[in-house]
């Protein structure tokens, strides 16, 4: 009964996305299942820090990697806060419990000179609305930096040509404008004209598929892994990797870090800082391979 109270919870109070809510029921529901385990039932208000730890400790010696143990002791302490809130709990017994370390991992991303060769690469897209399309979405994520879900998101009304803008709905429904570039509003006047042209079905939504439905996640995944194959130093070929690529040209570029944040939709500033660390990496390599004394 908790437990359901507590996704409605998420969903009408907090805007969490239902990807969150599933995650997070997941986690609870194992962690339910650990107390029963050790205590023979699951009882909140006798659940102690000490549980928690044993637990996380639990987490690790199954292998279960640091950020996604980190994750289900996040949903644990919104669960606990929940409980506090409604009076169902004694505090919060996983509040001040750390989860594992994180190992730092450099964002992947693409140099601008191989994405333009990507995006300008006539032969990899056909010339019909599947291929302009693909082709569009691509350069969109690269010029933008936006997520996935949010490009998947965008309606008609969220484009303004007048403003050269573009409204894009984020995590927990917050909304921010993006800037366009004047090609950038070139191309995406042709695409919609396109669309109009070749799908009989309209929509609301921008992008669609050739039955004017629209797109879906997995679709928008495998077009850009399609598409990032041909460049075969990439760890990674998501659609993650371009908004990497969007953050750490901008950076690279001069720009301020607040204003990098803010295009990125980040919360916190500590998400977009990982960036700096991806552009020093960048001057290191440059000044090894430029400077005469660093070359010995």
């Amino acid at each position: 009964m908790w437990k359901e109270k507590w996704i409605q919870h998420l969903r009408n109070e907090k805007n969490y996305s239902s990807h969150t809510e599933i995650s997070y029921l997941t986690d609870l529901t194992q962690f339910q299942q650990f107390i029963e385990e050790e205590c023979g039932e699951f009882d909140p208000k006798q659940i102690d820090s000490d549980l928690v730890r044993l637990w996380i400790a639990h987490l690790v010696e199954e292998g279960i990697k640091p950020r996604s143990a980190n994750r289900k002791l996040s949903a644990v302490k919104t669960f606990f806060n929940y409980l506090n809130k409604i009076g169902a709990a004694n505090g919060n017994p996983a509040e001040k419990i750390r989860g594992p370390k994180t190992p730092k991992k450099l964002p992947v991303f693409v140099h601008h000179e191989e994405m333009i060769r990507v995006i300008d690469d006539e032969r990899a897209y056909p010339d019909n609305f599947e291929g302009q399309r693909d082709r569009f979405i691509i350069e969109l994520f690269y010029v933008t930096g936006i997520r996935k879900s949010e490009l998947i998101g965008i309606k008609n009304s969220d484009v303004d040509n007048y403003t050269k803008t573009l409204r894009v709905t984020g995590k927990r429904n917050k909304q921010r404008i993006i800037p366009l570039s004047d090609d950038t509003v070139e191309k995406l006047k042709k695409y919609i004209q396109l669309r109009d042209r070749e799908i009989e079905n309209k929509s609301s939504y921008l992008f669609v598929k050739k039955d004017g439905n629209p797109m879906y996640p997995k679709m928008i995944y495998n077009i850009v892994r399609k598409h990032l194959d041909s460049i075969p130093t990439l760890s990674k070929r998501s659609p993650h990797v371009l908004r990497h690529s969007f953050a750490t040209e901008m950076l690279n570029n001069g720009a301020e870090i607040n204003a990098v944040k803010e295009l990125l939709g980040h919360s916190s500033l500590a998400s977009t800082e990982v960036y700096t660390h991806v552009t020093f990496e960048e001057l290191k390599k440059v000044y090894h391979n430029a400077h005469p004394r660093a070359k010995n």
